[in-house]
């Protein structure tokens, strides 16, 4: 690979920017790979499994991923609400990204 391919072009401009944009923040990433290992996860559950995100910034973080297109939310009509989240192929996609990124830190964070 080569640094070539943004020298006549605006980093923002990039696919590097594209793909950051749909995963930065802080709890993104912790809320893809939630969903990747446990595949289907209720609002609540999620929140558990994350500790320390609040309950509107889940459900915000949430919202953007859903409409990034990264996760699927399905509704069901019963009392109580149940709210389930799951990945969709789009999202499923950007779990090899993050696995290397995960084993790049293991491989390089200091023991």
């Amino acid at each position: 690979m080569s640094i070539e391919c943004i020298r006549d072009v605006k980093l923002e401009d990039t696919g590097f920017s594209y793909t950051m944009s749909l995963i930065q923040g802080k709890y993104k990433m912790f809320i893809l790979y939630t969903l990747a290992w446990f595949e289907v996860v209720r609002f609540n559950e999620m929140k558990k499994f994350i500790g320390g995100i609040s309950y509107k910034t889940l459900s915000s973080t949430l919202k953007e991923l859903e409409a990034d297109g990264l996760v699927h939310r399905e509704e069901y009509p019963q009392i109580p609400p149940k709210v389930e989240y799951s990945l969709t192929e789009r999202g499923r996609s950007l779990i090899p990204i993050l696995d290397q990124m995960c084993t790049w830190g293991e491989e390089h964070m200091q023991k």
